[in-house]
């Protein structure tokens, strides 16, 4: 076998091929001889049909067959031998036919992953967020604790308000006349959630108990149901009961139904859960801004392979973390085709942004050292709330654990790049975005 190889770009290479014409007869007599065992011609048993009458009636399944061996064969032995970091599949631009005592040639495009060699990645010039505690996030947390544990219970008010949630008997009208889908009995609706037709809430805030009222309201335009859509309707609606939330008491008794002995405990529990999340908000903004630096001193050529791996690699994140959720990507209007379109760049910056930091750590040799490799899996042990050897067993196989080596690294390259990089500290977007506020009211 012959190959030759050539450049088409930075991200592809056209490989040539020809191979020996002892190969392919070797070959096609290996393929004759498979399909005599099995080929079924009127006149001869099973396994003695002639090579003659096999060339005559199955010369196209030969080729078919002597075809895809010798391609499988000879490809990936090239890719082997001349080294090609290939990241797809091949795309077959020309071949010959297969003959007897005739050489086959074929000529083959391949993506490769791009050979990145990284500049100006010292020194980079970073602002990163000052953290300043906000002192009514904790409050503001424990606030949504008590909304989230609220119990509905009968009010004592006569009249309904925003934010109650009421059991009605309803049924719609539309020219005098009942439609399908618009009765409903001891009908649970809280006030104010928007989840009726616009207008409907409105009118039942304030009606009493046992209190019969027709509202009138039309339906939009862009309604799911088009014998409905855009057409004015009444619906008579009787109140039968009024509910409204009731929050518990922010104490020592509510603590406890989150696991801790009190409320200072909880508190303690949340400041430090609310620094934490803060603290590796600015790190991670930190970082994206490195990288986004980065791939703008260190523009990449991405091969289409690698986008659509990306892709694919991200559409199955967000699926997976709506389906812990209840959810499904259908439900927001999320199809795969319209993910890739709408997150094709992002997928190709990631794609850069690992890329480059691969090449930093080769240029500055950067290692994961095995002590770091078990301080990271106790690290992932502790936050899956695992056990260690169990986190163990997992990236033990030869594909986890080249994966956890490369994060290990990755996270050793930004870390080596943030120590060299030039970073000023300022003020955090929420108060810098006050300030401003602030001096447009002054100049005004």
């Amino acid at each position: 076998m012959n190959v030759k190889v050539e450049d088409v770009s930075s991200i592809k290479k056209k490989l040539i091929f020809e191979v020996a014409p002892e190969t392919v007869d070797k070959e096609i007599s290996r393929a004759f001889k498979k399909i005599g065992k099995t080929a079924k011609i009127k006149g001869f048993r099973a396994g003695k049909v002639p090579l003659s009458v096999l060339e005559k009636y199955y010369g196209a399944q030969m080729e078919q067959e002597v075809l895809g061996r010798l391609i499988n064969d000879t490809y990936f032995q090239a890719l082997e031998e001349h080294d090609i970091p290939a990241v797809g599949e091949p795309s077959i631009v020309d071949s010959s036919g297969v003959n007897k005592g005739e050489a086959f040639t074929y000529e083959a495009e391949v993506e490769i992953k791009p050979a990145v060699t990284a500049k100006d990645y010292t020194g980079v010039a970073l602002e990163k967020e000052k953290f300043v505690a906000d002192p009514k996030a904790v409050e503001g947390r424990l606030e949504e604790m008590r909304t989230s544990r609220a119990q509905l219970e009968v009010s004592k008010r006569k009249k309904t308000r925003k934010g109650d949630s009421v059991e009605i008997d309803f049924e719609g009208f539309i020219g005098g006349e009942a439609f399908a889908g618009g009765k409903g009995e001891d009908y649970l609706l809280e006030l104010g959630s928007g989840s009726f037709i616009p207008g409907f809430e409105d009118q039942v805030i304030g009606m009493q108990r046992e209190e019969a009222k027709d509202v009138n309201v039309s339906f939009p335009e862009d309604y799911g149901q088009a014998e409905l859509a855009g057409k004015p309707a009444v619906f008579k609606v009787v109140l039968k009961e009024i509910k409204e939330k009731v929050v518990p008491e922010l104490d020592d008794e509510f603590a406890k139904g989150f696991g801790v002995e009190s409320l200072a405990e909880l508190r303690e529990q949340l400041q430090k859960s609310y620094e934490t999340q803060e603290t590796n908000r600015v790190e991670n903004d930190l970082r994206e801004k490195l990288v986004s630096t980065l791939i703008e001193r260190n523009p990449i050529d991405v091969p289409e392979a690698m986008i659509a791996k990306q892709l694919d690699y991200m559409y199955e994140n967000i699926t997976n973390r709506m389906q812990s959720q209840g959810m499904s990507p259908a439900m927001l209007g999320i199809t795969p085709e319209n993910f890739r379109e709408n997150y094709r760049d992002k997928a190709i910056e990631q794609i850069s942004g690992t890329l480059i930091l691969e090449a930093v750590g080769r240029q500055e040799k950067v290692a994961a050292e095995e002590s770091e490799i078990d301080a990271k899996l106790e690290e992932i042990a502790t936050m899956a709330n695992a056990p260690v050897d169990m986190v163990k067993k997992y990236y033990a196989g030869a594909e986890a654990r080249s994966g956890l080596l490369a994060q290990i690294a990755e996270e050793k390259v930004v870390g080596f790049l943030l120590e060299n990089a030039k970073i000023k500290e300022v003020a955090p977007a929420k108060a810098k975005k006050q300030a401003a506020q602030q001096a447009d009211k002054e100049d005004a």
